[in-house]
């Protein structure tokens, strides 16, 4: 069985008006239908869908909504630029994939310069892989990301193979690798759309969630106890958790960032090539306002919700039928002036015969938008029905037509036998009176 019907949760009632007759003057007709454009123009909801992205001081941009994918900016997303301590995303990404959060490793003898962003780890100290990625992805300490190749990859070198080979099978094209560090050298470069698709893979690993969004962590695994601070100062917003930032001299200021809001709108944003810190930051939070107007969640299935125009007949009752509801609330994240959903019930039974527990699935609602399937939702029985009895059985089968037309031709039969019966008995009888006796 299957019933369509586009959804129109929010369209509204059409109510007839018969018996009267209304004149209206052409030019009302034209001032009305202006009055409403203006007021439809000038609504706030559609003064936000239609305001103009903000302008940025980032040589290249994106953002896009986690749950979808969708792009709702993108400003020479898939130009290559160096990245600076981008890079490390990566780093994280491969460690996270191969190696255990409580593996101790022993630092490297890596000396990074005065002006890097170091732990201070000392020559052999041992610290858990938890501990070096939290230093890694907050306080971006190049010897923490070398400790991770070192230790992981058994050298650099294949480390950063496995780093490009991640990046091969993620299809980041515009992706490539030199060192795990992202200081600035040929052949490590990203663009801001590879940037928010790695961020969403690395998105996946709970701890990655927790750890990029904090504003500090506290190291208790190496010879000293040391705290470390993230580097992305807009974690101190309540929307902003995470994601990483980066700065070299080639790669100006660097800042992806994960967003949600208070209606579980989720937005990533990658910023490149800022002149400045303040630059990277504001250019950040205007694209994440902006992008947060562009969006709303709808429900177009709710749990619970039946469509009584799909009910079950039940076998061995005439006329009841079994009503059937989602079992799931589907919520969706689609941008303002989409497209309305449809809704397809499909392969609900012709008839249930009992027993049927309730929240039984009987069938499907598949949920499509603009010819696209999203998703299906199994449809369940809203009641329980017990097993027929033998008398349910012999009353729905007396109910029938045929039986009951059965019934009265064999009535009709009985009593035409009968009558056929009496007719030929009565001649009989009267000739037996009518005999003489013998004395």
């Amino acid at each position: 069985m299957t019933i369509r019907r586009p959804d129109t949760a929010s369209a509204p009632a059409l109510v007839p008006v018969t018996g009267c007759r209304l004149r209206i003057a052409p030019a009302l007709l034209v001032a009305a239908a202006l009055c409403a454009l203006t007021q439809f123009l000038l609504s706030p909801a559609t003064v936000r869908a239609a305001a103009p992205p903000p302008d940025i001081a980032g040589s290249s941009a994106i953002v896009i909504e986690s749950s979808s994918g969708d792009v709702t900016y993108a400003e020479d997303a898939d130009v290559r630029r160096p990245i600076a301590s981008a890079t490390k995303l990566m780093t994280a990404l491969v460690v996270l994939e191969s190696a255990r959060l409580n593996r101790i490793i022993r630092a490297s003898d890596y000396q990074p310069a005065a002006v890097e962003s170091q732990l201070g780890l000392r020559p052999r100290e041992k610290m858990t892989v938890a501990d070096l990625l939290r230093a890694l992805l907050l306080a971006s300490a190049n010897d923490a990301a070398v400790t991770l190749a070192e230790g992981v990859g058994g050298s650099r070198a294949r480390f950063v193979a496995a780093m490009n080979r991640r990046a091969r099978e993620l299809g980041l094209k515009q992706t490539h690798f030199a060192n795990p560090i992202g200081l600035d050298q040929p052949g490590n470069y990203s663009s801001a759309r590879d940037l928010v698709q790695l961020s969403l893979q690395l998105r996946t690993s709970p701890f990655f969630r927790r750890t990029v969004a904090r504003a500090t962590a506290t190291l208790k695994s190496g010879d000293v106890v040391r705290t470390v601070s993230n580097r992305n100062s807009l974690v101190a917003r309540p929307q902003i958790d995470g994601i990483k930032t980066g700065h070299t001299g080639r790669a100006g200021y660097v800042l992806i960032a994960s967003a949600r809001d208070a209606r579980g709108v989720r937005l990533l944003s990658a910023v490149l090539g800022a002149p400045t810190e303040l630059d990277r930051n504001d250019d950040t939070l205007d694209l994440l306002r902006w992008g947060f107007k562009r969006y709303k969640v709808v429900s177009p299935v709710r749990r619970g919700q039946r469509f009584t125009q799909s009910a079950v007949p039940i076998r061995y009752r005439r006329g009841a039928q079994l009503p059937v509801a989602a079992a799931t609330t589907v919520r969706r994240v689609v941008k303002r002036g989409s497209g309305a959903f449809e809704l397809a019930v499909e392969d609900l039974p012709d008839s249930v015969e009992g027993p049927v527990r309730r929240g039984q699935q009987l069938g499907i609602v598949s949920l499509s938008q603009a010819g696209r399937h999203i998703e299906d939702v199994p449809l369940v029985a809203a009641a329980a029905v017990p097993a027929p009895t033998l008398s349910d059985k012999a009353i729905d089968w007396l109910t029938r037509p045929a039986a009951v037309g059965g019934l009265l031709i064999a009535v009709i039969g009985s009593v035409l036998c009968a009558g056929l019966l009496l007719r030929r008995r009565l001649p009989r009888a009267r000739t037996d009176a009518a005999a003489p006796t013998t004395p």
